[in-house]
């Protein structure tokens, strides 16, 4: 019983660092420099929620954004692209992104 347990906390650990990966990934691929002209940094992985198979936050210090850019994956393969500020508030949402346009949309919102 433990052991099942242990085994379902590994296999939802490992779904999670995967999706990030895979997110950042696709970020890489849009474009190499991406990350590093946002001054991405502080990436962690997001868990799997009701409304979310789970998702990436990294703190942004850009040209006119700073704050936490929150990507998350929808059950029907299409991510959620939040905008927090340094204060935690919302300041933009941006719905039905799919994986070709998350540079481009992190870059309209950082004003790039």
């Amino acid at each position: 019983m433990i052991e099942d347990m242990i085994s379902t906390a590994n296999t939802t650990e490992s779904v999670t660092m995967s999706i990030a990966k895979t997110i950042l990934d696709q970020i890489k691929y849009g474009d190499r420099m991406a990350l590093m002209a946002w001054g991405a940094s502080n990436m962690q992985a997001l868990p799997m929620t009701e409304d979310f198979e789970g998702g990436l936050d990294m703190v942004v210090r850009g040209i006119t954004f700073k704050g936490t850019v929150r990507v998350q994956l929808t059950y029907t393969d299409e991510y959620v692209v939040s905008f927090f500020s340094k204060a935690g508030k919302l300041v933009k949402k941006c719905e039905n992104v799919y994986c070709d346009m998350l540079v481009e949309i992190i870059d309209w919102v950082e004003g790039r």
